[in-house]
């Protein structure tokens, strides 16, 4: 059948949802499952930009498709649409739209959703609307209903959990309660090295990618590939990288530098200088002094620390917003409100505002492009009157370039660990501070040890990322342009073109670095105390968990299961006070209410389009 060009405004319009769908997965799900390794300090978060952008391509590419039929004909059969390709364009359409509006709005006031199921639930509402509610697919369908994936809401966090905590009990019997814990963490790298590559070449050759054709493998080559390659990676760990960590921890030799690895074996005779007394590694702890700017410092407060393009907030205006305090007790007698709360709440606000104000300042003194902008909005405030007055629209044409600018490059120089520690004086500070105490703390020689196996897990989550929550937006997308492209409404089960998969990863890469800062500031350490040998348990446990549901081809949220590897490894501190159950039960919450929130925007939608009276 010839192309749909009749529709052209539907696949325009869905290209534009779709592409919003994958920027929202990279700046809410991907955020998330990289603050892991940011807030562990294994890796800063432009390193976490760059890998994410790797590996969550390669996991989309060479995976991704299997996830994504999930999306595209599970839940609607594809012949509840009577041979109609426009309908299934629209109702696809409709889909992505719903959720990508409801992530975006979730994102930018840095509430952690799920993309996963908010598309999940906006196709079913669409469903509803299109062909009715008989006709969806609530059931278990084979592992690819509506019943086996929100079997995942429950089972995801739970059993990623106990994978994180069994690994991290592990390290921690085997290495954390010796007396002496540093040679131990030493000789047993290479056991985690292991894992790790083991899980990463699980997940690609395992039933393989279509389009590579590894699922017609026999099982013994399928699991001679896996344990060659991770017993390759673990030979190699252990005549390169146990050399080398043993020449910087264990005989503390500052001279070692980072390329000195290839020398193998031979740094086991390199003699330490005579004054190493003290391992040259990075300091691991969550909470740093500053010289500059108190630990407590954190960046701008939720939904106002986002320069993001249309809100970056010039440091004039907080300061006018300081000036301008009205009068405390007369406020308390206008509003009959105790004067003792309203004290609380303005010393709160001024804490907050005094955080954005150092934070913007440090900002104003860089010399690249961002601090450019943050001075040009700084600089040249909004006057007084409407926007349309002369000197306001003189002042807008300076600020537009900036905001854009700002929104652009505010995320690579956020500071997520302040933001993550919270303002000491505010009830956020205090609370994390007492998650914080309840959690013990490892010396950063063997913390350093396993920050170099949590880059390598956190690479495996990022590629597990990409093999399942790909689906998300390209198996709308496929179907929207099978039934454009070919004029058929059952192109659809067609596979997904690869050309689909690698724009749309890569626009979930732009999502990370650009906007990832807003989930990120509220995971990590906001959670429970992260340091590197937590942090690769909870990535090696959440990744085992994602892979698992995706070669069943069950879309499964990748949020929650690091969520619940974050709560697992928590716990293992021996106390609930480890855990800041306040911040999950927060994140339960939007997660359910994603499912009907979602899922009634998108059917309202169609519903609304699909129904609408026309001559």
């Amino acid at each position: 059948m010839p192309r749909l060009t009749q529709y052209n405004y539907v696949f325009a319009i869905g290209t534009f949802f779709a592409m919003l769908d994958a920027f929202n997965n990279g700046a809410n799900d991907v955020a998330n499952s990289w603050a892991t390794s940011v807030s562990s300090r294994s890796i800063s978060y432009r390193q976490a930009m760059v890998l994410g952008t790797v590996f969550e391509m390669l996991g989309a590419i060479t995976v991704g498709a299997r996830t994504a039929d999930t999306i595209k004909n599970g839940i609607i059969p594809n012949s509840a649409f009577q041979g109609n390709p426009g309908v299934q364009m629209l109702a696809f359409t409709c889909a992505l739209a719903g959720a990508s509006s409801w992530v975006m709005w979730c994102t930018r006031h840095s509430a952690h959703v799920s993309s996963t199921y908010s598309l999940i639930s906006a196709v079913a509402g669409v469903g509803v609307a299109t062909v009715g509610a008989s006709k969806v697919q609530w059931g278990w369908n084979d592992g690819k209903g509506l019943g086996a994936i929100f079997a995942g809401l429950g089972m995801a966090p739970a059993i990623s959990a106990g994978f994180a905590a069994t690994i991290f009990m592990l390290i921690k019997l085997v290495v954390h309660v010796r007396k002496n814990p540093v040679p131990w963490a030493v000789w047993t790298a290479p056991f985690f090295f292991l894992v790790a590559a083991t899980i990463c070449t699980l997940s690609i050759v395992y039933k393989g990618s279509p389009s590579l054709g590894l699922a017609k493998k026999p099982a013994w080559y399928i699991a001679a590939v896996t344990m060659g390659t991770g017993g390759g990676v673990a030979l190699l760990s252990a005549i390169f990288f146990v050399p080398f960590v043993h020449a910087k921890v264990i005989k503390k030799d500052y001279t070692v530098k980072w390329w000195m690895f290839i020398m193998g074996p031979a740094l086991f005779n390199r003699p330490a200088p005579p004054d190493a007394d003290r391992a040259a590694v990075p300091d691991y702890a969550v909470v740093q002094e500053d010289h500059d700017d108190a630990s407590s410092t954190a960046s701008p407060k939720a939904g106002r620390e986002g320069a993001a393009a249309g809100n970056v907030e010039s440091e004039s205006d907080v300061d006018n917003e300081k000036d301008v305090r009205p009068d405390v007790p007369a406020l308390a007698q206008r509003h009959d409100v105790p004067l003792a709360e309203l004290e609380h709440q303005a010393t709160y606000k001024e804490l907050m505002a005094q955080g954005q104000e150092r934070f913007h300042a440090k900002l104003r003194q860089k010399r690249g492009p961002l601090g450019w902008a943050m001075r040009t909005l700084h600089d040249n405030p909004m006057g007084p009157g409407e926007i349309y007055e002369f000197r306001n629209m003189k002042t807008l044409a300076k600020r537009i370039p900036a905001i854009i600018t700002a929104g652009l490059l505010y995320g690579m120089h956020y500071d997520i660990h302040a933001a993550q520690t919270g303002i000491h004086g505010t009830p956020e500070g205090e609370r994390m501070a007492r998650v914080y105490n309840a959690a013990k703390k490892y010396p950063n020689e063997v913390e350093h040890v396993y920050s170099f196996v949590q880059v390598l897990t956190a690479c495996t989550a990022s590629f597990a990322h990409g093999a399942n929550d790909i689906g998300n937006s390209v198996g709308p997308w496929a179907v929207i342009y099978a039934a454009w492209n070919t004029g058929s409404a059952a192109a659809s089960k067609a596979d997904v073109p690869v050309w689909q998969l690698a724009v749309l990863s890569a626009t979930i890469s732009v999502g990370l670095i650009t906007y990832g800062y807003n989930i990120m500031k509220v995971m990590g350490n906001k959670i429970t105390y992260h340091s590197p040998s937590r942090g690769s348990s909870m990535e090696m446990g959440a990744a085992i968990t994602v892979l698992v549901f995706s070669q069943f081809s069950l879309p499964v949220s990748t949020s929650m299961c690091i969520t619940g590897a974050t709560v697992g490894v928590g716990l293992c501190n021996g106390t609930f006070k480890a855990v800041n159950f306040q911040r999950v039960g927060l994140l339960m919450i939007s997660w359910i209410a994603t499912i009907p929130i979602a899922g009634t925007i998108a059917g309202v939608l169609m519903g609304i389009v699909l129904n609408a009276p026309h001559f």
